[in-house]
């Protein structure tokens, strides 16, 4: 059931491309910050009550009613499945900027490139030359396949019906709203949300490196997760982004030149620069890599339905 899931999903992600940030992040984001603000009193105690009413009530919601329709026929637990896996997961949250970024590029349009590119990370990219904005989206394409397909591929499967998808993304987006309101509060509020979450993503994040390294240049993907990722700030998706430039033999990280700011990050990856070029087999190696998951998945259904 899970590989069928995934294929309806592809194919209907293809179909009719879901607004991921209108329909489902806003929402999320919404429902995470009024968790906040009800709760917030700046404790410890209080980010881990938070965190059990915004995150695992909705996954017990989803469960409950999964088991309900499953009683009542398979089908139905697994159209849910499909309707769950459709919100949280899918190439289309990243891929429309980045092949827009791609083209823009490779036309020599500098200005509309450093436009997509912010209106995609939400950063600023004042000046940036064509070199940093190749970089710094084939990072942005590597984590978000790695945040939007497989370590939701990876908790569905793991977890069941629909329960491993939507703890993820839930986890993920209180991570994010919550570290980013308090980092300027400096309370214990978020701590718990920040942990958890890299307990969540700790066997995700290390499947989709091992899945590039098997897909690319395994011995440079390999390299690289142990000896630069962990110099990122965040350790779990440094393993990604290391491993993925790795296997590309591609430059990523280092300082990049915003205007007259220069901001200081570790070097990632081996081989040549970043450019447009890379930017097409970094498409290339997301690809590769989805199709031996759901081989691994295909084998797994097969040994199942054989024992």
């Amino acid at each position: 059931m899970s590989l069928l899931s995934l294929i309806a999903v592809f194919l209907l992600e293809q179909l009719q491309p879901l607004d991921y940030r209108r329909i489902v992040a806003e929402p999320l984001g919404a429902w995470a910050d009024f968790i906040e603000s009800r709760f917030n009193a700046g404790a410890y105690r209080h980010g881990v009550l938070a965190w059990c009413l915004a995150v695992l009530l909705p996954v017990a919601l989803v469960a409950v009613a999964y088991g309900l329709l499953y009683s009542l026929n398979p089908l139905f637990g697994w159209v849910l499945n499909v309707g769950v896996l459709y919100l949280t997961m899918g190439f289309r949250q990243f891929s429309h900027h980045y092949t827009e970024i791609q083209l823009a590029l490779r036309l020599g349009d500098l200005e509309r490139a450093r436009h997509l590119l912010a209106e995609w990370q939400g950063i600023s990219t004042y000046g940036l030359g064509s070199e940093d904005i190749a970089r710094l989206s084939i990072e942005g394409a590597l984590a978000a396949s790695h945040r939007h397909v497989f370590a939701v591929v990876l908790c569905f499967v793991l977890l069941p019906g629909p329960c491993g998808a939507v703890l993820y993304r839930l986890s993920a987006i209180v991570r994010d709203r919550w570290n980013a309101k308090n980092i300027a509060q400096q309370t214990d509020f978020s701590t718990f949300s920040r942990l958890v979450f890299g307990m969540i993503d700790w066997l995700p994040s290390r499947t989709t490196a091992a899945a590039f390294a098997i897909v690319g240049d395994f011995e440079d993907a390999v390299y690289c997760w142990r000896t630069q990722s962990p110099h990122w700030p965040d350790r779990d998706l440094g393993i990604v982004l290391a491993a993925g430039a790795g296997a590309l033999g591609v430059q990523l990280g280092r300082p990049v030149v915003d205007g007259i700011e220069v901001s200081d990050r570790a070097e990632l990856g081996l081989g040549d620069p970043a450019d447009v070029d890379f930017m097409q087999s970094a498409v290339g190696l997301v690809w590769r890599a989805t199709v031996l998951w759901m081989l691994l998945l295909f084998l797994l259904g097969l040994a199942t339905l054989v024992g």
